[in-house]
């Protein structure tokens, strides 16, 4: 099974609450409506399956996690708003749906964590119905940029990349997504990029703390010095750097990512 680098600690989680289908999967919208099937592969805590699943009712909708961890939350949140949503364990490389079963695949921040990601595509395309739509979106962690500059986050984009690289994992899917698809025999693709921005206090605020916990206590950290990546005090110094840029009045943060849909 492929190692997945951040894990699920409360600071990982505190981070994907965030994500929408407004703010992680705009390029997908105008492609859905009532009565569609849809399986979100990589779901994790499923507020983007939730926001999805409203927009294809009465359409099944299912969300899949490698781990169980974060799909009890997941289930709650879709109780509450009411929306119905079945969530289960499922690995991408070997979904348990038959052929031609659903109409949109979408996974988000998934390719970048697997050792192949060209066989996952292969596999979401074989449960995807004759002219559905398989949807994936990934960041390009190099392309990520911030000010004001700081050698502290230098350093941790450096580790994050090399913890990354050291599961199998690609830190930099964004800008490989057309060629995996074209890897996995899809040819249909259209191509899109779109950015997350942190600019204001409050937005600085939560992701450099979010950023300084995963430095400290995650599987990110975990993995950093069990791989002889970086000794323990250092991954303090990379917390201390999150923190500098959260409290700067000009900080600034932005982070490119590379969208797909294929037609199936």
């Amino acid at each position: 099974m492929d190692t997945y680098t951040h894990g699920h600690a409360e600071p990982v989680l505190q981070s994907h609450r965030w994500r929408t289908a407004e703010n992680s999967a705009a390029y997908l919208l105008p492609h859905l409506r009532p009565g569609l099937d849809l399986l979100d592969v990589g779901c994790g805590p499923g507020t983007i399956t939730v926001d999805l699943a409203r927009r294809v009712a009465p359409g099944r909708v299912v969300g899949l996690d490698v781990s169980p961890d974060p799909l009890g939350e997941a289930g709650d949140l879709a109780g509450r708003e009411g929306v119905a949503v079945t969530f289960a364990v499922g690995d991408v490389y070997a979904l348990d749906l038959p052929d031609d079963s659903v109409d949109v695949v979408h996974a988000h921040q998934v390719l970048q964590h697997l050792t192949d990601p060209v066989a996952a595509l292969r596999e979401m395309a074989r449960v995807c119905r004759p002219g559905g739509l398989l949807a994936v979106r990934d960041v390009d962690y190099a392309a990520t940029t911030w000010f004001p500059l700081d050698a502290g986050l230098d350093r941790w984009l450096e580790l994050y990349s090399a913890v990354a690289r050291a599961n199998g994992a690609e830190p930099d899917a964004g800008r490989r997504l057309v060629s995996w698809a074209h890897a996995a025999g899809l040819r249909e693709v259209t191509a899109s990029a779109s950015s997350w921005c942190y600019a204001s206090a409050a937005e600085r605020d939560w992701w450099g703390r979010s950023w300084a916990g995963r430095a400290t206590a995650s599987a990110f950290a975990e993995q950093a010095v069990g791989y002889g990546l970086a000794p323990r005090d250092e991954l303090g110094e990379l917390a201390d750097a999150w923190l500098r840029w959260a409290a700067a009045d000009d900080g600034w943060l932005g982070m490119l990512h590379g969208e797909l849909l294929v037609r199936v």
